[in-house]
């Protein structure tokens, strides 16, 4: 999407609440936030990358690896990873 176009119907709400916050913080604060904003979707086109590109081989390698994993025992249960009052 071009920067002239930003403004349209196709803009979310909350990101429009956002910018709207955001224009209230100091220019350092703004660019603070703005490059953690670019470095995260950054990441997420790189993931979406890996994601499409990987193969169905890869795939089963993947799971053939936790299947093994999950045979030795070899696992973390999810309530020493999340916290406590999150419920299953």
């Amino acid at each position: 999407m071009r920067a002239t176009n930003f403004h349209n119907e196709n803009c979310c709400t909350l990101l429009e609440q956002a910018i709207s916050q955001l224009r209230t913080l100091s220019d350092d604060e703004q660019d603070a936030i703005a490059s953690r904003l670019l470095t995260e979707l950054e990441d997420e086109l790189k993931w979406k990358a890996k994601f499409a590109s990987t193969t169905d081989h890869q795939w089963e390698q993947i799971a053939t690896m936790v299947r093994k994993e999950i045979t030795a025992g070899d696992v973390t249960p999810l309530s020493e990873i999340f916290d406590s009052q999150v419920e299953s």
